[in-house]
């Protein structure tokens, strides 16, 4: 048998750092972001900018970028830590929890962006439907870009309330965080 040394579990970990990181990458988050979650993760402790940018190889000022980017993400917090001087991030450990933050904050940036959008397109429109040089026909093609946003703001409301369910916990009454096999 073959003696197990501590270079061997830090390949494994190192592994798993960047199987997190891929998998970020499919949510759409930076594989950096993904790496330096990865990182926190493993650590199982709150760790500074300074440990961050030691472990990455990054400066301060981008690890600084990548940790408020993180938080933003609703994937990292700052912790307070006793006699601790510098500010410490950690990351939620319940995987779980870190699918339904990525999933949700991705969404109300979405809901937030297309609601603005619409709400600009629907004040053109009406002003353009009100003008009284309109062109014969335009009343019609207006009425139906009107119903156009009208069907997006139903779909943003069910986006919204798809969220309020992931974030309630009610999905796991529904699909269980263990198969019942």
């Amino acid at each position: 048998m073959t003696e197990k040394r501590p270079e061997d579990i830090e390949n494994v970990q190192r592994q798993f750092i960047e199987k997190i990181a891929d998998n970020m990458h499919s949510f759409g988050v930076s594989t950096t972001v993904g790496r330096v979650l990865g990182i926190i993760y493993m650590n199982r402790d709150p760790m500074t900018l300074d440990q961050l940018s030691e472990k990455t190889g990054m400066s301060k000022t981008r690890m600084s970028q990548v940790v408020r980017d993180m938080i933003d993400l609703n994937i990292a917090e700052r912790v307070f830590q006793a006699g601790v001087r510098k500010d410490l991030y950690q990351v939620e450990q319940d995987y779980y929890q870190t699918f339904i933050s990525l999933f949700t904050s991705n969404w109300r940036k979405a809901i937030y962006k297309s609601r603005h959008f619409e709400q600009k397109l629907k004040g053109k429109l009406e002003n353009l439907r009100d003008s009284e040089t309109l062109e014969e026909g335009m009343e019609e093609e207006i009425n139906s870009l009107l119903a156009e946003i009208h069907e997006w703001m139903d779909y943003y409301d069910w986006i919204q309330r798809l969220i309020e369910f992931f974030e309630s916990g009610e999905v796991f009454e529904h699909v269980p965080k263990k198969s019942k096999k």
